[in-house]
């Protein structure tokens, strides 16, 4: 039974009969590619160090998902920091709103791990050795999966998987405790092994089978385009009043012809298997690969070069460009009011954060004596830079004994620690079951607070024996 062809366009990534169009690109070695280029190793160098560097004797960025502890450039967040954290998302959101507004798409053709590891690691070491300008055409043809070159490029793929998981997976868990798992049997850690195993298949499947269409497919940014971008972004684009109409070849060409030779070299490199003539489409990612190939041929013909490039679509209409427009004051506008909300409310938040909370069994116990214990459990988190002792001690209660095991408390630079102070008074001390006090905790230096807590105690006096 034969399947019916489609009518019309399809998807780059698919035959018109409904088969997998397997996209190999020719890389187009020109200005735009180089600079690509540098940037893509940079953001991956980045990367890789990140884990390594220490901001104030924490890492530079450390996700603790288990503890609730995010450390970014050496403050940490709590789950407690809802809004420094909403505010902190929120700015990053605004970011690439007004980027997009800006440059079009610039973090999907420069910036997305994607396209960074896709174009610049995976794509190159499969032309290298599959061979060919993209990848060996005849194992294509044969669909030989078993081919050794083949294997091998699955071989290398697998380790260079291993590797981003791995260092994916220091980001949750320091480069230390990464370090420490590596040297044992995955049966002493199971959860990181397994994270890592399910990472590094993922990376495998993506790099290897699923490639392009993550982004055409998977990634939502395309559809989001119709609203960030407007007339005014600068995407890259076809110059069609200066193209068109296209005629093939360069000898005996018409007056009327347009600069486009029809050579098709737009759509050889590009890494979607779009055609950038047929103007702004979900499936660009801008990378710029299209705009190198044109100029590489116009170069040939004696033509000038910018027949692809970047441009607004008022330009192209000839339309006068403006610089200042309501998304560009807008977008700018929300982001320094969040920017200075999020740097406004980190600069005047306590340095620790303090929890008063009561014992988890009985509220109160009444001692041989005839008086009322009462356990306060306190929990400080260090919110500082430095190592501090907080010393703990109750006030509104004279004639209270007061026993606390550990006050001063030692808590590190970021981390928490709870303790317990047992508060025993008699039992005439209470007004209707309770007593009011407060808890002041201090460390001498940048916290000092008085919590109020309400102690529990008999609704009667109690007698003495």
């Amino acid at each position: 039974m034969t399947v019916p062809a489609a009518i019309g366009r399809v998807l780059p990534t698919m035959n018109q009969d409904g088969s997998r169009n397997w996209i190999r690109p020719k890389p187009a070695d020109g200005a735009w590619w180089h600079r690509r280029r540098i940037v893509a190793y940079a953001l991956m160098v980045v990367f890789f160090a990140i884990p390594h560097i220490r901001i104030n004797g924490m890492p530079a960025i450390m996700l603790d998902l288990p503890q609730r502890h995010f450390t970014i450039l050496g403050t940490t967040f709590l789950p407690t920091d809802t809004l420094l954290l909403m505010l902190l998302l929120a700015s990053a959101v605004v970011s690439i709103f007004l980027f997009s507004a800006l440059f079009g798409r610039v973090w999907c053709g420069w910036a997305c791990p994607q396209t960074v590891y896709m174009e610049f690691i995976f794509r190159p070491i499969e032309r290298l050795i599959e061979g060919g300008r993209s990848g060996s055409l005849i194992l294509d043809k044969n669909r030989s999966h078993f081919h050794w070159r083949r294997l091998l490029k699955y071989g290398v793929y697998l380790v260079i998987a291993l590797f981003l998981a791995h260092t994916f997976l220091a980001y949750f868990v320091g480069v230390d405790a990464l370090e420490r798992w590596v040297r044992l049997s995955p049966y002493d850690h199971p959860t990181p092994f397994l994270v890592v195993a399910a990472t590094t298949a993922l990376i495998f499947f993506d790099f290897t089978y699923f490639r392009e269409q993550t982004c055409l497919i998977a990634c939502p940014y395309g559809r989001w385009q119709s609203a960030l971008l407007d007339n005014e972004s600068l995407i890259v684009t076809y110059d069609a009043k200066r193209g068109e109409p296209r005629q093939h070849g360069v000898k005996n060409r018409p007056a009327s012809a347009g600069d486009c030779v029809a050579c098709n070299a737009c759509v050889i490199t590009c890494p979607t298997g779009i055609d950038i003539r047929n103007g702004l489409q979900m499936e660009c990612i801008h990378c710029t690969q299209c705009i190198d190939a044109c100029d590489a041929i116009m170069d040939q013909v004696g033509k000038p070069r910018g027949l692809i490039r970047y441009a607004s679509l008022d330009q192209l209409a000839g339309k006068p460009r403006h610089l200042l427009r309501p998304r560009v004051i807008l977008y700018p506008a929300a982001l320094l009011l969040l920017l200075g909300g999020f740097a406004f409310a980190l600069e005047t938040k306590a340095k620790a954060d303090v929890m008063i909370l009561r014992s988890q069994a009985e509220p109160f116990t009444v001692e041989q004596d005839g008086r009322v214990a009462n356990q306060i459990r306190v929990k400080i988190a260090n919110r500082s830079l430095r190592d501090h002792e907080y010393a703990i001690s109750i006030l509104g209660a004279d004639s209270a004994q007061v026993i606390a095991p550990e006050s001063p408390l030692a808590v590190k630079a970021g981390d928490q620690r709870t303790t317990s102070v047992f508060v025993l008074l008699p039992a005439s001390a209470f007004s209707g079951g309770r007593r009011d006090i407060k808890v002041r905790i201090t460390d001498g230096v940048d916290y000092a607070d008085e919590l109020p807590f309400n102690l529990l105690g008999p609704t009667r006096s109690a007698k003495s024996p």
